[in-house]
Parts: C-alpha cells; sequence; structure tokens
C-alpha cells in the first residue's frame, strides 16, 4: 500500500515508516501538522493515510480536522486516525459523512503489529475499524442520549405500533390487552418523552417523530 503519516512526534512518526517499510508498504510522504497532511494526501493520492489527532499549532484536534477536511476534497479517502486518548466527539466526525474507509484506534493498538496492520489493510479497503475502547463509550453515550432509553419493551412496542398508524383499539388487539392498558402505556410514553398536553402539537404525533429519529 501506498501511505501517508501525520504525526508531530519523530519517534513514532519514524517507528510507522519502519514498521511499514518492513512489511512491504511505501510511505509516499511524513508530515507534521494537518496543512502538511492536506497537501501529501491530494498530491500523492494515498491508499491510506495514518494521523494523529493531536498536532501543532494548538494540539488539539488539527489531525482530525484535516482528515475531516481530506474526505471533503476525496470522498472516501481511507483514514486512520490514532489518538492518545478516547474522544468521542472526534469519532463522531470522523464517521458522519458515512461513507466508510476509515478507522479510529488508540496509539496503544500499534504495539500490536498483527492487529495494526490489519486495521490498516481493511481501512485501505473501504472497510471500519473502531477501537474497543471507541465503540464501548459511543453506545454508553447512545444509551444516554437516547430519548426512548426510559422505555419499557411493552411502551417501545406500543410506540412502535403508534409509528406504524394504528389507534389505541388495534394496538389493544394485536397485544391482546385491553384499551385501558394501551391508554395506560400511551400516557407513559408521553410522559417519559415529556410530551405535555399541547393545543398545538399533537403529542401521538411528536412521539412518533422522536421514536423514528432515534
Amino acid at each position: 500500500m501506498r501511505v501517508v503519516i501525520a504525526d508531530d512526534a519523530v519517534l513514532l512518526r519514524e517507528g510507522l515508516i519502519r514498521l511499514l517499510t518492513e512489511h512491504g508498504h511505501h510511505v509516499v510522504a511524513a508530515v507534521a501538522d494537518g496543512p502538511a497532511l492536506v497537501a501529501a494526501v491530494v498530491e500523492h493520492r494515498p491508499d491510506v493515510s495514518i494521523v494523529d489527532v493531536r498536532m501543532p499549532p494548538s494540539h488539539t484536534d488539527e489531525g482530525l480536522r484535516a482528515a475531516v477536511e481530506i474526505r471533503r476534497r476525496l470522498p472516501g479517502a481511507p483514514v486512520l486516525v490514532l489518538s492518545q486518548y478516547v474522544e468521542v466527539s472526534y469519532a463522531d466526525d470522523l464517521l458522519a459523512d458515512r461513507a466508510g474507509a476509515v478507522g479510529y484506534l488508540l496509539k496503544d493498538r500499534v504495539a500490536a503489529i498483527a492487529e495494526f496492520l490489519d486495521a490498516l489493510g481493511r481501512v485501505a479497503g473501504g472497510g471500519t475499524v473502531l477501537d474497543p475502547e471507541v465503540v464501548s463509550q459511543l453506545l454508553v453515550r447512545r444509551r444516554r442520549d437516547d430519548p426512548l432509553r426510559d422505555l419499557t419493551p411493552r411502551e417501545r412496542e406500543v410506540l412502535g405500533l403508534m409509528a406504524e398508524g394504528r389507534s389505541n383499539g388495534a394496538i389493544a388487539r394485536l397485544l391482546v390487552v385491553s384499551d385501558g392498558a394501551v391508554e395506560k402505556h400511551v400516557h407513559n410514553i408521553f410522559t417519559k418523552l415529556q410530551l405535555p398536553p399541547d393545543i398545538e402539537q399533537h403529542r401521538r404525533v411528536l412521539a412518533v417523530l422522536t421514536y423514528l429519529r432515534s
């Protein structure tokens, strides 16, 4: 593979160059900041880029912003981002275009050479690779942000049937429960989704919209 590396830490950058070269890959450019990374990728069109999140001058998210800019200019350009810590918002930004060919790994994973090279190959081939720690924290945040998180399984089932356009009576017949039971579930759904009575908004419609968006 033809690879571009962007990392301001000289030891890691040189170590990656040596590792990739020893395994038959060709490093076409190795740079230390975001603008240089974008320029190198546009010039060389590598099979994959390895990018550190934090680079000069502010050492915050320059690498990530450069990666997003690369994919804006070259949609689907494969990028494997390396980070010292789990930054869930960065992973979200990287995955936002849903084009695949992206990876987000903690730098510690580089030490597991076979796994790292496998991940790099999968990203170059159009796959998506996320560090297990990133996946874990993404799932935790999704659960925390999920507007339906407080609904019981039965309430979710009722809301799903509401989304199909079914009346309370039809839902009761499908679930083999009383109309009163369905009305209680619907009331609980409105309460948990914080949809108080409103003469200008139909709570049933708002509840279904919340369900579809989640």
